[in-house]
């Protein structure tokens, strides 16, 4: 690219939902940084498309994700400023299932452990107050106020204008072929029209991210979604101020929906839907009357006046983990290089966040936001050798202030923020019994740089997993 410079602080992989925020977050701190995207900004290729996306406080998942919502509330509110648009749409939210189900329990759990706002309803109480819901008189419903849905591609945009205003380079339809390391301790990074080097990789890349570095073969997963619009025979029951968006767990499964918006018809979809995984080149995108069946008799079943003819069908991607829990980290061997992936399905509201996230670790190789539930090594089983370096210095430097504790300071005067303390207190309550780490089998030298790239031993080779060892939080 004539007149372009070829060295840069930062290389990001991947412009969709984290990558096109992680590249704002370093242009603000006044970074230079390259985006490279293999598809168009915005595309409907991955996992950021579709018009909407729920965005929620009563996490079910795990409440240590509260926190990082939060902060993601603040920094989205922060873009639509800069962008001048309204990107979250703050409709309330429902949590529901039987009274004993993890959904609705675990949304409850959120709500009082954090002082969330929120209302307990019956099926009957729904449907009377949201009269598009018509779910059965034993489910249970938390209703959360500061629910809602993001514009996924409005999102990216405003995230790639943003960092493109500040200065950063960001190039469409560029494929990433290879990157390996240099002697400078940076990377260099080839891709089908040109060549560079920065100090640092940021690997965003979705589905395509086990394609990038092997060894998340196996740990970050792709997986078909088919998302439905239909039309409401009812429409004034699905209008935004008539119908927050839901997580619904029922005997045929565990789905979610949306009011009418930006497009005709009320949108559902069902979570690992028909379970097709593979490559992210090789999983077929077309949605076929299979995948229209499901999501119209569950419609007909629960959401009547919502269940009229098929407006639109589509399909994305899932990028899934092994116990549904993010992997961000750095690499296994290189401390240069960074990756965000396995969001399974309920990342896009992180998106803002895990921009301010990656930011961090490509600047300085740690985050002041506490990951440690997103590390590899719970899915490894085995500590990088910078990861030990890293809770080494941070023994010493505990042990330095408990012997010092004058001098330590208030959590600001260390950088910390209020709403970033106290994640690590709640580290995996609200899971089922026995979550929260593997007893992986033998391990393999499989993984490494890239799949071109030179290899290394710090990763586990998932054929040979104990799967029973693996408790994903659904």
């Amino acid at each position: 690219m004539i007149g372009y410079s070829k060295h840069f602080n930062t290389i990001v992989v991947g412009v969709g939902a984290m990558g096109s925020a992680t590249c704002y977050e370093l242009a603000k701190r006044g970074k230079r940084v390259l985006g490279l995207e293999r598809f168009d900004i915005p595309h409907d290729r991955g996992s950021s498309h579709g018009y909407t996306r729920i965005i929620r406080l009563a996490y079910y998942e795990d409440p240590s994700y509260v926190m990082l919502l939060k902060r993601s509330y603040e920094l989205w509110a922060e873009i639509e400023q800069r962008a001048q648009e309204k990107l979250l749409h703050m409709i309330g939210s429902i949590d529901a299932g039987s009274a004993e189900s993890w959904v609705f329990r675990g949304a409850l759990q959120s709500a009082h452990e954090y002082g969330l706002p929120h209302e307990v309803l019956t099926g009957a109480e729904l449907a009377k107050r949201f009269p598009g819901y018509r779910l059965p008189m034993d489910i249970m419903a938390l209703y959360q106020p500061q629910g809602g849905f993001l514009v996924p591609e409005r999102c990216i945009v405003a995230y790639a204008n943003a960092a493109m205003a500040m200065g950063a380079e960001i190039h469409g339809r560029e494929q990433v072929l290879d990157f390996v390391p240099t002697s400078a301790g940076g990377v260099r990074v080839t891709t089908d029209r040109g060549t560079y080097e920065a100090d640092s990789l940021v690997v965003t890349a979705g589905s395509w991210n086990q394609n990038l570095l092997s060894f998340l073969r196996g740990l970050a997963v792709p997986e078909r979604q088919v998302l439905a619009w239909l039309q409401p025979e009812r429409p004034e029951y699905f209008t935004l101020d008539k119908f927050p968006v839901f997580n619904l767990i029922v005997p045929e499964g565990r789905f979610y929906g949306f009011p009418v918006f930006g497009v005709p018809g009320f949108k559902l979809g069902k979570y690992h839907h028909f379970q097709e995984s593979g490559d992210a080149d090789d999983l077929p995108m077309e949605p076929t009357r299979a995948d229209e069946d499901l999501l119209r008799d569950f419609a007909a079943r629960y959401f009547p006046d919502g269940a009229g003819p098929t407006m639109t069908l589509k399909s994305c991607m899932f990028t899934n983990s092994p116990d549904g829990h993010f992997i961000i980290d750095l690499h296994p061997q290189y401390p240069q290089i960074s990756v965000a992936a396995g969001f399974s399905g309920h990342g896009f509201k992180f998106a803002s966040v895990i921009g301010e996230i990656m930011a961090d670790l490509a600047e300085r190789g740690d985050s002041r936001h506490d990951i440690s539930l997103f590390r590899l090594e719970r899915l490894t089983g085995r500590v990088s050798p910078h990861q030990r370096d890293r809770s080494s210095r941070a023994r010493a430097s505990s042990k330095h202030e408990m012997s010092h504790p004058a001098g330590r300071g208030s959590a600001q005067d260390r950088g910390i923020a209020p709403h970033h303390q106290g994640i690590a207190a709640t580290q995996h309550r609200g899971l089922p019994p026995g979550h929260g780490g593997t007893q992986p089998g033998r391990h393999s030298p499989a993984g490494g740089w890239s799949h071109n790239g030179p290899s290394g031993d710090d990763t586990t080779d998932p054929r040979y997993w104990d799967r029973d060892a693996i408790k994903p939080f659904w």
